[in-house]
């Protein structure tokens, strides 16, 4: 999984979703139904993460660098429990994480396509 993350790393690095015209792959619902789906601006976000620029990063999908960070944890305890041979309970067990999870995204479908401000600036 690490060597498959590194290189979706690379690909993001190279092909710089920033610029239009790339071979990484345009949202299908923002080209079909011309709306900002919960994963738009994902790809963008992860290039300026590794480009060190966080506030871009949360510009261009702040509810997919807090889903990373989860991500992070739960890698990080799943390991931890690997290594020590004691397994850890983490967030994503509980019984109310899907819950949340399902309530955020749809949260953040409906709030980022809102057509008023403070919300058009949501839009990536």
């Amino acid at each position: 999984m690490g060597a498959v993350a590194a290189g979706a790393c690379a690909a993001v690095w190279i092909g710089d979703p920033t610029t239009p015209g790339g071979f990484l792959p345009v949202c299908p619902t923002k080209a079909l139904l011309g709306v900002d789906c919960p994963g738009c601006g994902t790809l963008r976000m992860i290039y300026s993460l590794l480009h060190g620029d966080l506030l871009a990063a949360i510009r261009f999908n702040a509810l997919a660098l807090l889903a990373f960070g989860f991500l992070a944890v739960a890698y990080g305890t799943w390991t931890y429990g690997r290594v020590t041979g004691r397994q850890l309970a983490g967030w994503q067990h509980h019984r109310w994480a899907p819950v949340i999870a399902l309530g955020l995204v749809s949260a953040w479908f409906v709030v980022r396509n809102l057509p008023f401000a403070p919300f058009t600036a949501l839009r990536v």
